[in-house]
């Protein structure tokens, strides 16, 4: 598992399966679309405007990556 955070769009990105697979993205809210891979599987989900849903603090105790841009 990979969880990638963009703080300059506020995108949280979290990938539950690495293996190179066709997906397809469904929205399920306003903020949140789920990545569907091989047999309906979710693989990802993407989190937008993260900071007001979810605490990076708080996320299991795994590494996480803060994507930053050139400005």
């Amino acid at each position: 598992m990979n969880i990638l955070y963009n703080d300059k769009t506020d995108l949280l990105y979290i990938r539950l399966d690495d293996k190179k697979q066709e997906i397809i993205n469904r929205r399920v809210s306003e903020d949140v679309v789920l990545d569907i891979g091989e047999d309906n599987k979710i693989v990802g989900i993407e989190i937008l405007d993260a900071s007001k849903h979810v605490s990076l603090e708080k996320l299991m105790p795994v590494n996480y990556e803060t994507l930053k841009t050139a400005k």
